[in-house]
């Protein structure tokens, strides 16, 4: 059995003056049967959001700031740079997600089940999205289980837990949300059975601050079919 002693929780964070010191708040929280560290990107946030962090810094909250934004992908792989735990999560600050669900995907992981653990929203309660936004995640599924022989349900959840030692193996180029479809193609290719597990979802609305529009599905498919084509060579460092 894998000898996992560390969940390392990233939360990229761009303008959530309004939500990010409760997503702290609860990643501390998160009932874990392993310790946990919380590492913090600030992207260029210019609305308070830095204000707040430097307030939430302590020997349990990392953070780490950008003068500019450079986008989620980008804070991202900079807080897996960062990362000292043996396993990796990314959490973003908008309270979509719930982290006492990081147990259920942690699960598999400890019992040497997967190295890669996703939480689906379209298996667990939800506060249901708006439809064109449905849409865009099952057809971004659909295209990756076609072209890479797997079945999962979300392929865009935010909710990707990883053996940290893969997660680092993985040459990771994605500077905004395309860094979703860059992992999960990357990691299908390697061979990696990604485990679904069900989590909770309350997604937002744009009024409430989401980021993420259907003009983000071009680079996400563009990718997608880009890693299928690309030598395995070039896939890990």
């Amino acid at each position: 059995m894998p000898d996992y002693r560390r969940l390392s929780v990233v939360i990229p964070v761009f303008n959530e003056r309004n939500t990010v010191g409760e997503a702290i708040r609860r990643v501390r929280d998160a009932p874990l049967p392993i310790d946990r560290e919380i590492i913090v990107i600030d992207d260029g946030s210019d609305d308070g959001t830095r204000d707040i962090l430097n307030r939430l810094r302590d020997s349990t909250v990392r953070v780490i700031s950008y003068p500019n934004n450079r986008g989620k992908g980008a804070a991202v792989r900079r807080g897996i740079e960062e990362a000292k735990g043996d396993v990796i999560v990314v959490h973003d600050a908008d309270l979509e997600y719930d982290p006492r669900d990081f147990g259920k995907l942690l699960r598999p992981l400890l019992e040497g089940q997967a190295r890669v653990v996703y939480g689906s929203r379209f298996t667990g309660e939800r506060r249901n999205m708006f439809f064109w936004h449905w849409v865009g995640n099952r057809f971004l599924s659909l295209v990756t289980n076609v072209l890479y022989n797997t079945t999962l349900s979300d392929m865009e959840t935010c909710y990707k837990m990883f053996d940290a030692e893969l997660l680092r193996s993985l040459r990771l180029t994605a500077n905004r949300f395309e860094f979703e479809p860059e992992v999960t193609a990357k990691v299908l290719r390697l061979g990696e059975r990604i485990w679904e597990v069900p989590i909770t979802y309350a997604g937002r609305e744009v009024r409430e601050g989401k980021k993420i529009t259907w003009r983000d599905g071009f680079p996400a498919l563009k990718i997608l079919v880009a890693t299928r084509l690309q030598p395995l060579s070039s896939i890990t460092r």
